[in-house]
């Protein structure tokens, strides 16, 4: 092939535009790279820096889990030292319970009675002039009305009917008792006058 036709490189080319002022022994192909930070420098970087904070991470969190297993075991055996005490307190406290039950059921059954001495100051407020009071008796849960009524078969009869709604119609009374009535209406021979007998049953407390 004719030298014309060969392909002359860049450097060859620059050679003959621009003549140097000594000769160009340099090879380009054969330079070696001069860029000074390449990418797989920062590649690396990344790479160490992300182990370096995992590391850091995994260790502050073992020492977390070290220190929460030192506390489990602190309170373990404060748990352990207090059981005993707390064992007798349970015990002495199931036992005031038992010795305590009695108690209350006496002061249940204590309050659930009506007071004697209001139901009597009560009576004596609402005892009318044609009636004395010769019995009270409380037993259980009957309150016991036993008096005289002056006047005939008939008065009598009337005097303790009205009584016995004026009872009824007393909410002092109707509080503390459910059933009112008139059990019997009669003559006492020695001293001839009407023997009235009311009864009045205790009411039940709701526990």
């Amino acid at each position: 092939m004719l030298p014309f036709l060969k392909k002359r490189n860049k450097a060859q080319a620059a050679a003959t535009q621009m003549p140097a002022w000594h000769p160009d022994l340099r090879n380009p192909e054969r330079l070696p790279d001069t860029k000074i930070v390449r990418t797989a420098f920062f590649l690396n970087g990344v790479a160490v820096l992300a182990a370096v904070s995992m590391l850091l991470w995994l260790s502050v969190t073992a020492y977390q889990l070290r220190d929460l297993r030192k506390q489990i075991e602190q309170w373990e055996a404060d748990i352990d030292r207090q059981r005993r005490t707390s064992d007798q307190a349970v015990g002495l406290y199931r036992k005031f319970q038992a010795d305590a039950k009695p108690v209350e059921e006496i002061n249940a059954f204590l309050s659930s009675r009506p007071v004697p001495s209001e139901i009597l100051l009560r009576l004596a407020e609402t005892l009318p002039a044609y009636l004395a009071l010769d019995r009270v008796d409380l037993r259980e849960a009957i309150f016991t009305l036993r008096g005289s009524v002056r006047g005939s078969a008939d008065q009598a009869s009337g005097a303790a009917s009205s009584y016995l709604e004026r009872l009824n119609g007393d909410r002092f009374f109707t509080d503390r008792f459910d059933e009112i009535k008139l059990v019997s209406l009669t003559r006492n021979p020695q001293t001839g006058r009407m023997v009235v007998e009311i009864t009045m049953k205790v009411k039940e407390r709701k526990k």
